[in-house]
């Protein structure tokens, strides 16, 4: 089995396409990678080399695509979002110790002006709009001294760091957490056999490069197999279907919020979908109400595929199975990439129908988070990595998350799971979209708090809703105060975020 980039990218036909984009010819897997090798030689010649740090800071599109595959490829790459400010900037590219910032030739990103202070070289990335999706070269934004040629050459080892991303940092300082070229592969090669991808395979990739799941489910998972990626700007429910319209693809990923978004404007496109019927849908990073499931089924007639991933575990680590296996919706599924298991507080393995913590381990899985000697010490037991979800693994394997340990509710020692209140709620008739929270409370230490996104034209007021939880649950459960929002805040990658949301929101 392929242990490097370099292996693993062999696989795709010469002349197939790899990457395209909206307007543009494809590039080929034979053009990919040459552009991966000269690409290499050309960072390797400005002194950058194996585990050197390289900060990425491009818009989604085909360059960004190509630029992450290329870095990952040989040096450490570390996409940053593009959407941060200085003080985040200034942040992160000290905390990785950058070697070297690629951002667009014509960027004014407030990155090249931190890139700068902190005596880190800026690398233009010049693409080329007509030319074939993808391309582009490097060039130093300033004449660089004369940059000695790196003693780590050419292609990345297995061992080496292939990529370095953050953990979100909803409750502390973000956690580097360094990936390597194995953890990469491996990660690839299990989402592509879970998927059944092949050769004839076109995903639709509107999920964001500077994340986990867009970079190695959207682009390198589908790569790997010889399939092609249509790599849009961004996510945009107003161009979705004119772009499935053009990328005629079999599949496509995201996270729940770009769903329910995607399937507001389905049936005024129900000849878009007629016409490019897809093989399935994935949906991950967040809990998908079984609802939104089951019409995005009836709508696509395709199979929605929930998946289970983090950063630690290069994304994913449980899939529902594709046809005919049984898909259960509620569940993530079973483990697909790392072995997977419910351990109690006490370290202890708990068997089938117990709910407890969700831990894994295998070849997908980082080495521990860097330089941070304490969340080690918290993160693994055993030989396990802990996720820090709570949840429950079914006879057949199958393993249905319970809430965030984190984000469980404490309501006076009652602790709730707002999950368990979410589904509820979105089995009332008016509501699109929902989030439940914990609030402080004086007493209590916290209460339940929901935020509310009603169906359009329709009404419900917060005692309604009340009352609609109450029939349901334990009268605790029940939120205290319903929040009516037009739209749900979210974090960079669309997640929602109940961490902090009530601080956000002012309450308490």
């Amino acid at each position: 089995m392929s242990r490097t980039l370099k292996d693993l990218l062999a696989q795709g036909a010469d002349t197939d396409a790899a990457l395209s984009a909206p307007g543009r010819p494809p590039l080929t897997h034979a053009a990919l990678r040459r552009l991966i090798e000269a690409t290499l030689a050309r960072l390797n010649g400005l002194g950058l080399g194996r585990n050197d740090r390289v900060a990425i800071v491009l818009d989604n599109g085909p360059e960004m695509a190509a630029c992450f595959i290329a870095c990952a490829s040989g040096v450490a790459s570390a996409p940053l979002n593009p959407a941060y400010r200085a003080e985040e900037f200034e942040f992160y590219l000290a905390d990785l110790n950058a070697k070297a910032l690629i951002v667009a030739r014509d960027s004014g990103s407030p990155a090249v002006d931190v890139a700068r202070r902190l005596g880190v070289p800026v690398l233009d990335l010049l693409g080329d709009a007509a030319g074939a999706a993808g391309n582009f070269t490097l060039a130093p934004r300033e004449a660089p001294q004369t940059a000695q040629p790196t003693a780590r050459p050419g292609y990345a080892q297995p061992e080496d760091v292939s990529m370095v991303l953050h953990t979100s940092g909803t409750t502390s300082r973000p956690k580097i957490v360094p990936l390597s070229q194995a953890n990469l592969v491996a990660s690839a090669v299990s989402i592509a056999q879970t998927l059944r991808f092949s050769r004839n395979d076109c995903g639709l990739n509107v999920m964001p490069l500077f994340h986990i799941h867009g970079l190695i489910a959207g682009v390198l998972a589908p790569l790997s197999a010889g399939s092609q990626v249509f790599c849009t700007p961004g996510f945009n429910a107003l161009k979705f279907f004119a772009w499935m319209e053009e990328a005629k693809p079999t599949w496509y990923t995201a996270v729940p919020t770009m769903h329910q978004a995607i399937l507001s404007r389905a049936g005024k496109n129900a000849d878009v979908i007629a016409r490019h019927p897809l093989r399935f849908l994935r949906s991950s990073s967040s809990s998908m109400p079984p609802q939104v499931i089951h019409e995005l089924e009836q709508v696509f007639g395709a199979p929605l595929i929930e998946a289970y991933g983090m950063t630690e575990a290069t994304h994913q680590m449980a899939s529902n199975p594709l046809p005919p296996a049984a898909r259960k919706p509620g569940s993530v599924g079973r483990a697909a990439g790392p072995e997977m298991a419910i351990m109690a507080e006490d370290g202890t393995l708990l068997a089938a129908g117990q709910t407890g913590e969700i831990v894994i381990r295998g070849p997908n899985v980082t080495a521990g988070y860097e330089n941070n000697p304490k969340a080690n010490a918290e993160a693994f037991a055993n030989g396990w990595f802990r996720t820090g979800d709570q949840g429950v693994m079914d006879a057949d394997g199958y393993i249905t998350i319970t809430g965030r340990l984190k984000e469980i509710i404490n309501r006076g020692g009652e602790k709730i799971s707002p999950r368990e209140v979410d589904e509820i709620l979105m089995d009332h008739p008016a509501v699109a979209q929902v989030v439940c929270f914990g609030m402080p409370h004086p007493k209590l230490g916290e209460e339940v708090a929901a935020c509310v996104v009603l169906r359009e034209g329709r009404q419900a007021s917060e005692r309604e809703l009340q009352e609609f939880v109450a029939k349901r649950v334990a009268d605790y459960k029940v939120p205290k105060k319903v929040l009516f929002m037009a739209e749900i805040p979210k974090g960079a990658t669309g997640k929602l975020q109940r961490i902090g949301l009530a601080a956000k929101l002012g309450l308490g």
